[in-house]
């Protein structure tokens, strides 16, 4: 009699679900989609379609991370992985808070 294989063997090269997503002040774009396993997240921002809707990003010059924390573009990706694109920062948030203290008679 063949024993019933637990669902983590059964599912080992099963597709992984990743979503991408990148945000301008106008737009955003937040793409699900399925992956092979060992996908990287360059592979991954490649594949989603994000670089023609966006054509100004630049993957040499713009950190990329995954919930918030930067990886590089050869981070293999896991189940619901979410991968950000980031924008240069419009203004330090020092010098905001330094601006809005003042403002307040903190300073």
């Amino acid at each position: 009699m063949v024993e019933p294989v637990a669902d983590s063997v059964a599912d080992f090269g099963a597709e992984v679900q990743v979503y991408v997503l990148y945000a301008t002040p106008q737009r955003e774009f937040l793409h699900p989609m399925r992956v092979e396993p060992g996908t990287t997240i360059g592979q991954a921002i490649e594949r989603s379609g994000v670089l023609q809707s966006f054509p100004e990003i630049n993957l040499v010059t713009q950190p990329v991370g995954i919930y918030g924390k930067k990886k590089t573009l050869d981070t293999v990706l896991r189940e619901r992985d979410r991968i950000e694109i980031y924008r240069p920062l419009v203004a330090d948030p020092k010098d905001s808070r330094r601006k809005r203290a003042a403002k307040l008679g903190r300073t």
